[in-house]
């Protein structure tokens, strides 16, 4: 989650000045950021570099990364008009930048580790677009999507077919995994997510195939039999939700992902070590679980607290292979 970024000394020194989406757009210095991370962390797999608002700016969306806050639109949506307007991109073409970066980072890592894909899913894509950056509850994006359903299908519509191209995409340049981060569906009820939310993630999980597909959501204790029925094989989930709750709902033919407080990681010192023991132990009855942070790196974060939990999950774990 999240391996690279300023916590870390090499990327604060392959960024330099340039922005997140600078070197997002240069395949080069994308991919030796990835490595770098996978190298000096130790980790089993290494995430592809970018950000989940690049295929929005291909649809004609204007945004900047505002920094210690996320994007910010521009050109917020507020009419029919406004969605209209989202153009269809040319996926290879509009994006060529990450792909030659997947390319570069597969090629650099030589057979290390795998690389796994991501996407920003509809509804977290259709939340910033609305709201015209983050939002606490999302109250504009809900009233959006109440108020005139026939409109959120047409925008939801739209932001499906391009993600179910980039993800496919992503897997024909061989990344061996893709993530769908639904980061703030978790402000929804059941009934609603059902409704307007989990037949385009569905649609999307469908239209994929070769690889593992990972559905990461946060805050959504109350959603996660439905996110099991979208149809992918792992459920990534945050710090609130016990990871045996997973399996205790949804059975044990899903691989769980998570799920470490970010927060311990900064605290570091005993604590860090007894949460990932516990982490461990919790899940030791099943298999197909990811070790991983419950959500992103924390700025503040000592890298070798990382290194520390990845050598203590690989010395807890790997002698059972």
């Amino acid at each position: 989650m999240r391996q690279a970024g300023r916590y870390l000394p090499s990327y604060i020194k392959i960024k330099g000045t340039r922005s997140v989406i600078d070197i997002s757009k240069d395949p080069e210095a994308s991919s030796e950021v990835v490595v770098d991370a996978v190298r000096f962390l130790g980790v089993d797999a290494g995430i592809i570099f970018a950000d989940i608002m690049l295929p929005l700016e291909a649809m004609g969306v204007e945004f900047y990364i505002q920094e210690n806050l996320g994007p910010i639109i521009k050109n917020p949506l507020r009419t029919r008009s406004d969605i209209d307007a989202l153009r269809t991109p040319d996926i290879k073409t509009d994006l060529d930048f990450i792909f030659e970066g997947i390319d570069n980072a597969i090629r650099k890592l030589d057979g290390l580790v795998p690389l796994i894909g991501f996407s920003g899913a509809p509804f977290t894509l259709a939340a910033y677009m609305i709201e015209g950056g983050p939002s606490r509850d999302l109250e504009r994006t809900r009233v959006f999507m109440h108020s005139d359903p026939d409109l959120w299908n047409a925008l939801m519509n739209k932001l499906s077919s391009m993600v179910k191209l980039y993800l496919q995409e992503q897997i024909k340049h061989n990344v061996s995994a893709v993530q769908l981060f639904d980061s703030w569906v978790g402000c929804l009820s059941q009934y609603d997510y059902r409704k307007y939310v989990f037949p385009f993630t569905k649609s999307i999980f469908s239209h994929l195939s070769g690889v593992p597909k990972i559905h990461f959501c946060a805050n959504s204790a109350n959603l996660i039999k439905l996110f099991y029925e979208t149809g992918s094989d792992v459920i990534s989930v945050d710090w609130r939700l016990p990871l045996n709750q997973v399996w205790d709902t949804c059975g044990n033919n899903i691989a769980v992902q998570g799920n470490l407080d970010p927060t311990i990681a900064v605290a570091g010192g005993k604590v860090l070590e007894m949460e990932t023991i516990r982490l461990l132990e919790e899940v030791s009855d099943h298999r197909g679980h990811i070790f991983s942070l419950g959500h992103g790196v924390l700025k503040e974060t000592n890298p070798q607290n990382l290194i520390r939990v990845v050598n203590m999950v690989h010395n807890k774990t790997r002698r059972k292979k």
